[in-house]
């Protein structure tokens, strides 16, 4: 009895596995509320975009502790002081924006924009 459950059992997951996925397709002109963002998109997918991305500020991590770290989330990376994105130079990691450096103009990305 429990050999004949047991196999009912593994012919039924080896049918919901084998059973071809249905994708739902999306109405022209709505987008795909799951899908990532296009910076993050992976490079050759058709969700790349077309030139370079403006950096866009997501979030920020700043330590309470003297000498803490502060790191900002730009485009989907992980970026400190110094580091670059794109073709700019983080220049300060603030609490609420980071300043970004091209040679001698400066960028300020905010948090919250101001309206």
């Amino acid at each position: 009895m429990k050999t004949v459950v047991m196999t009912s059992l593994l012919a039924a997951l080896a049918a919901a596995v084998a059973a071809p996925a249905v994708a739902q397709a999306v109405p022209h002109g709505l987008t795909d509320p799951t899908r990532p963002p296009a910076v993050m998109a992976l490079p050759g997918s058709d969700a790349e975009p077309a030139g370079p991305a403006a950096p866009v500020l997501q979030s920020i991590l700043v330590s309470r502790e003297a000498g803490g770290r502060r790191v900002a989330v730009i485009n989907g990376e992980l970026v400190k002081q110094g580091m670059k994105v794109g073709d700019a130079i983080v220049e300060r990691v603030g609490e609420t924006d980071v300043v970004l450096r091209r040679g001698k103009a400066r960028e300020t990305l905010r948090l919250f924009p101001k309206p």
